[in-house]
């Protein structure tokens, strides 16, 4: 079944909620859920590497290893994107928390402001190999680029995109409880 984004302009911050492929996105960067290690074994990584070329994980692993929560930029190989940030919301024991998630989340804008950039698109950070919950996922996520939003211009444009229906709900649902002129997501 087919959605369409789900969008709200907050502040000066656009999100958007989209059910698709990350690599498939023209942002101006797409994000990497990645380990601290940096290599580019499953899931997400997995889809970047295969869709982008392995220059993207030589570059990455160049630039590693990196404290979980922190984030690298590298260029995209063949995407659509320009940049692939790097986003570590794990360590080699491929777990991760809600602290990991905020913190790679934070990171992953960091690079796109340094880096001047407008758009960038995430996938749900460490639900998948790390087995996080979905929701609680999106609560941080979207709690993480609303702040960034107060102290930083860029990016103006913030698109989640979840790889599945239960995701994109989740992310939607999260996104449509925040009251409008509010900072942050309520929490349930």
């Amino acid at each position: 079944m087919s959605h369409s984004p789900l969008s709200r302009k907050i502040g000066q911050l656009l999100l958007t909620v989209t059910l698709g492929d990350i690599t498939e996105q023209a942002a101006d960067a797409i994000v990497n859920a990645a380990n601290n290690h940096l290599w580019m074994g499953a899931g997400v990584a997995g889809a970047i590497k295969a869709k982008g070329g392995e220059e993207i994980e030589h570059e990455a692993m160049k630039l590693g290893p990196i404290e979980p929560g922190q984030a690298v930029t590298t260029t995209a190989g063949r995407l659509k994107a320009r940049y692939c940030i790097h986003a570590a919301a794990m360590g080699q024991d491929l777990a991760t928390s809600a602290d990991l998630i905020s913190k790679a989340t934070r990171s992953a804008l960091a690079e796109a402001d340094r880096l001047g950039l407008d758009s960038i698109a995430l996938p749900a950070l460490g639900t998948g190999v790390g087995g996080f919950p979905t929701e609680s996922c999106a609560r941080l996520m979207l709690a993480a680029a609303l702040s960034h939003s107060r102290t930083a211009p860029k990016p103006g444009s913030v698109n989640f995109v979840l790889r599945d229906e239960p995701a994109f709900r989740s992310f939607a649902g999260v996104l449509e409880s925040v009251p409008a002129g509010t900072p942050e997501p309520r929490n349930p």
